[in-house]
């Protein structure tokens, strides 16, 4: 019991003085930013985990989509349709729109109806991007009143995600405000909510029931970051929508196609905020957000206008609902935080002496750390739970360290380095902490060539040359360092100059005073490595010649059976598959659809544009063949403007017409050759396997003679045998 109390004090100085040095070390990393990284990665996780958000969402977005871009025909969109979308959104009276593309430049025609729909609409909000710097700047919407005009810039992070946002931004002493703040100001005024100067802070901006408190450079887990303007850090809202994507959450979004051709219901306009902008691949205005990454798979990204919606999404549920914001730790609370977690670390292992129970404790609070930090997380807090985690289980390292390092001190092996050193046959030496020899056998003086007491208290370096004694110190530190034996294989040279090829085991052992003894035990193995070196040239020889001949044949493979303009199927490689298809449709009772394409128009290019934009319209129209088909039919080019199309499987010959549509369809839209705009179209004919023939000469000609007949009939159409 004495020697208990007499100790107890000493174990309680020691757990605050690792807890403190541990906590130490993790703030300084820490602000030195090496986990602003990975607490981002964890602040997404908790995004993605969250549950879905039943408060209600007034937002609709109209997408400028892939197929309503095909279908106006043109990009930027047209100011008369932009005019039309206005007028016909207004008969429904929303309350807000948000038009979340540029027009800071007439795009004719009815650029005066745009006017006046500006004019007609004084709850429209147009989009304008600040900068400093003239080329990177975007006007306002020409036409439009200042006053309804919001910035759209954004904050990314060092890992190209936005999780901030922007309300307030100075250019030249002149305050503008945000896009996504206006339209939610125009919003709440419906409610009756106006902007006021919060009374816990008068330069916080207060909506309603909602306090917005402005970033600061090292909020949360930032380090220096930039907080110009009024930034804050955006708590993104998972609005549940059962009409939305599979993961049934999101913003209802409808297409401009939709919208024009009166499809969209009124109840999704009326009395609500309508947002317009692009959400099509090839206009490339996508971002990251938390929810954009993915545990399994690619990062997916959102549209600029659905980055908007979230915004807007945050503050009117923060001003009407009381919907949390992001609200971070003080710095000295963060500290204290990193402290406790290591306390505890250094408590646990300390108490429970057992290293798999000890650890299984730590991994059971690292647990229940994260989850609290979760549960937390969804009231608005963000707490580092990074550094804590991180300082729990390092301080329980630390400690564990400091164990073993007891328990080695008791190991006893002086025995081993008396008596037992010389009974070994192989070299053996066997050194101290400063990397000095102290005791060596005959055999290693024998082996290097000088008497054991010139060698003795002395190093690597003053007997071999400097490579091969940095080899010697690397796996000596190695052993030292980790404490496990190695093994390696080295070059020795003697005291005549001969070089041997040896291998070495290296192993550690400790006296009861806790000095540490490098033991290492060397033999020959010089011969082996010659004949090792024979056959790994060999082999190296043969493997380049196979690899060598392997190319050749699969190049020489690849050109007698494509061509080498489009990378298609050339004409033997198409009969050859033809033959294969016809007779697995004759065993299996299908039909097989054949096309033979010819271009219109082909020539003309090519007398107009030159041969080389001609090439590239051929690999053009190749491409667009292909997006075309199934994974399970074949294109090729026969030559020329000639293709042919394997259709394989088909249950009628319909099928194959709608092909024949679908491809007449593809190959008329306009093809850009370098600042040239060309028009072609296609004759088609086909053929059908068994209606047309059995034969596979006889159907290649049936279509053939189709295509012309359609050729003569008009061009631009297909024809059935």
């Amino acid at each position: 019991m004495f020697r208990f109390k007499q100790k107890q004090p000493l174990l309680n100085r020691r757990e605050l003085l690792v807890s403190f040095v541990v906590a130490g070390c993790i703030v300084a990393l820490r602000l030195l930013g090496f986990f602003q990284l990975f607490e981002w990665i964890a602040l997404d996780i908790f995004f993605q985990l969250r549950p879905l958000e039943t408060y209600p969402q007034p937002i609709t977005i109209i997408a400028v989509d892939e197929i309503s871009l095909r279908t106006i025909g043109t990009w930027p969109v047209p100011d008369r349709t932009i005019a039309e979308l206005l007028t016909k959104l207004n008969k429904s009276h929303p309350h807000a729109i948000g038009l979340d593309i540029y027009r800071d430049f007439k795009v004719d025609p009815g650029h005066e109806q745009l006017l006046a729909a500006y004019q007609n609409t004084p709850n429209l909000v147009g989009i304008e991007k600040l900068s400093q710097k003239q080329d990177n700047h975007v006007l306002p919407p020409i036409g439009l009143n200042r006053s309804q005009v919001g910035f759209n810039n954004i904050v990314l992070d060092s890992d190209a995600k936005v999780r901030r946002s922007l309300l307030y931004w100075h250019t030249y002493k002149e305050k503008h405000e945000s896009f996504a703040l206006k339209i939610a100001k125009l919003y709440l005024q419906s409610t009756g909510i106006v902007p006021l100067a919060a009374q816990s802070n008068p330069e916080y901006l207060q909506l309603g029931k909602a306090v917005f408190s402005r970033f600061l450079p090292n909020d949360g887990s930032y380090v220096g970051a930039d907080n110009r303007g009024y930034q804050i850090i955006s708590n993104f809202p998972k609005p549940s929508c059962t009409t939305c994507s599979r993961d049934n959450w999101g913003f209802r979004k409808v297409s401009l196609r939709e919208v024009l051709n009166d499809k969209v219901p009124e109840s999704w306009i009326k009395n609500r905020i309508v947002l317009i902008g692009s959400t099509a691949p090839s206009l490339q205005d996508y971002v990251q957000i938390p929810y954009s990454s993915q545990f399994v798979g690619q990062a997916k990204t959102i549209a600029g206008v659905e980055l908007q919606a979230y915004f807007i999404s945050e503050i009117i549920s923060g001003a009407l609902y009381s919907r949390p914001l992001i609200k971070v730790w003080s710095d000295p609370i963060e500290y204290l935080w990193i402290w406790v977690c290591a306390y505890l670390g250094v408590v646990t292992r300390y108490q429970i002496k057992k290293t798999t129970i000890s650890f299984l404790i730590i991994i059971f609070f690292g647990s229940v750390l994260a989850g609290s930090t979760f549960v937390i997380f969804l009231d608005g807090w963000w707490i580092p739970i990074i550094p804590g985690l991180i300082s729990l289980s390092a301080s329980a390292f630390v400690v564990t360290c400091q164990i073993n390092y007891v328990q080695e001190e008791l190991k006893r092996s002086k025995e081993f380095l008396y008596q037992i050193i010389n009974t070994i046959p192989d070299p053996v030496f066997v050194k101290n902490k400063n990397y000095q020899w102290i005791v060596l056998n005959e055999a290693y003086c024998e082996f290097l060539g000088y008497p054991k007491e010139v060698l003795l208290e002395k190093s690597d370096y003053e007997y071999f040359s400097d490579s091969q004694a940095k080899a010697f110190r690397f796996h000596d530190d190695l052993v030292f360092r980790t404490q496990e034996p190695c093994e390696t294989e080295e070059q020795f040279t003697d005291k005549n100059g001969n070089t041997y090829s040896i291998a070495t085991k290296r192993s550690l052992h400790k006296d009861a005073a806790g000095n540490c003894y490098l033991v290492g035990v060397i033999r020959d193995i010089t011969k082996r490595k010659l004949i090792e070196e024979d056959l790994k040239r060999e082999k190296a020889e043969l493997f380049r010649s196979n690899k060598e001949l392997k190319i050749r044949e699969d190049r020489l493979r690849y050109l007698a059976y494509h061509d080498p303009l489009t990378g298609l199927p050339n004409r033997k490689l198409f009969a050859e598959q033809l033959e294969e298809s016809l007779l697995w449709a004759q065993s299996n009772s299908l039909m097989v659809g054949l096309l033979f394409i010819d271009l219109d128009g082909f020539k003309k290019v090519n007398d107009t544009l030159g041969h080389e934009m001609g090439d590239r319209l051929l690999i053009t129209v190749a491409s667009r063949l292909n997006n075309c088909l199934r994974g399970s039919d074949t294109v090729a080019r026969l030559g020329g403007d000639e293709f042919t199309v394997i259709l394989r499987a088909i249950p009628k010959k319909e099928v194959a017409a709608k092909v024949a549509e679908k491809i007449l369809l593809t190959i008329t839209e306009p093809i850009l050759l370098e600042g040239n705009v060309a028009r072609v179209s296609a004759s088609i004919g086909i053929s059908i396997y068994p209606v047309s023939s059995h034969d596979t000469e006889t159907i290649i000609k049936q279509a053939d003679a189709a295509m012309y007949r359609a050729k003569h009939m008009g061009k631009n159409r297909y024809e059935f045998a």
